[in-house]
């Protein structure tokens, strides 16, 4: 078996070349690491959203060189527009809540539309590392309370209600922007 081969290292490796372009099951890969040895979790977890991050660089630096005209290829004008606006808004949290999502969500774009937009390179891997270790940590977790099945079950689901996911976490930014807003101190006047 493959995870044999690559050892307790295995899901740095699967987690790079998933995000690296190749697209790899690395949601099975983790759970199945964890549902293996319990005990190092946190390793796990940790290895797994550095692969992300790291195997991230590769299409970072091609949306850098030239990655507008890739996405607007893939991406309508006002989808474009619409990251283009939360990126300008609050860009760390624009690629930190899609790393949180599993699969079907685009990912990619995101991170295409990271360099585009040209975030930071080191708040780039720091946000796409915050969000896989939420969602990776967030799968362990689960993997601990239910078995390594609760991936195929978590993956149906979210195909099905796909919308109501984004619905969800949209609200969760909307609730978290209003509280952050209204803590600030108001300005006085007069």
């Amino acid at each position: 078996m493959l995870l044999q081969h690559l050892g307790m290292w295995g899901v740095f490796a699967i987690a790079f070349a998933d995000s690296a372009l190749l697209g790899m099951p690395v949601d099975l890969f983790v759970a199945t690491y964890v549902h293996q040895d319990h005990r190092r979790l946190f390793f796990y977890v940790v290895m797994a959203s550095l692969g992300s991050a790291l195997g991230s660089v590769p299409l970072y630096i091609i949306g850098y060189l030239g990655g507008e005209k890739v996405l607007r290829k893939r991406i309508s004008e006002e989808r474009f527009q619409r990251i283009h606006r939360s990126f300008e808004q609050h860009e760390f949290w624009a690629l930190m809540f899609p790393g949180m999502l599993p699969p079907p969500m685009p990912f990619k774009i995101f991170v295409l539309g990271a360099a585009v937009f040209e975030m930071r390179f080191r708040d780039f891997l720091a946000a796409v590392f915050a969000g896989r270790f939420v969602r990776f940590l967030t799968l362990a977790l689960l993997t601990l309370w239910f078995g390594p099945q609760i991936v195929g079950l978590m993956g149906t689901l979210v195909r099905q209600h796909f919308s109501w996911l984004l619905g969800a976490v949209a609200g969760g930014v909307l609730v978290w922007l209003v509280m952050r807003r209204s803590k600030r101190p108001k300005a006085r006047t007069g």
